[in-house]
């Protein structure tokens, strides 16, 4: 049986999705660069299966303020997949092996984003294949510069899970 959640954990998951969430936003002025992949990777790195909870706080937070738009409904889908990738990752490699490899999957995570956006995209506006091909394409330039972004960000992922462990 699923142990329930403690009222600490409920709150501190709200916090943890209210901060993916305020870090997107603050980071708006740099199309595709925001903290949000290193949190999921963190927070999957601490709190593994639990670390859902902040993630679609996250989401609905998104879905939300944006008015349920459909640009959004990928998100549903694709913050989980990058949750699955860090879950088959090795839990305890040493940082010099774990920083370059989170700072890798974050940077492939990034480059892949539209590729993974794709296939919603093409469901929801009736795209052809080629017609999906062609929206992958035209924002690889996007995906590039997400990639950076991420790559960057994901040399924080020790160091954030370091302290979030620390005061959990």
């Amino acid at each position: 049986m699923q142990k329930r959640l403690t009222t600490r954990e409920i709150v501190t998951f709200a916090l943890l999705g209210a901060l993916m969430y305020c870090g997107f936003l603050l980071m708006q002025w740099i199309p595709n660069v925001h903290p949000v992949a290193m949190l999921v990777m963190v927070y999957t790195v601490i709190y593994r299966k639990k670390a859902l909870y902040p993630i679609y706080v996250y989401v609905f937070l998104c879905l939300i303020i944006s008015g349920f738009a459909l640009s959004m409904l990928p998100y549903l889908y694709i913050w989980t997949i990058l949750w699955g990738i860090v879950m088959l990752l090795p839990r305890n490699l040493p940082a010099k092996f774990a920083v370059p490899m989170y700072m890798i999957v974050c940077a492939l995570f990034g480059l892949a984003f539209g590729t993974l956006y794709a296939p919603m995209q093409a469901l929801m506006f009736h795209y052809t294949w080629k017609g999906m091909l062609a929206w992958i394409a035209a924002g690889f330039s996007f995906d590039v510069i997400h990639a950076i972004g991420n790559f960057a960000a994901g040399s924080l992922v020790i160091p954030i899970s370091n302290l979030l462990q620390r005061y959990s």
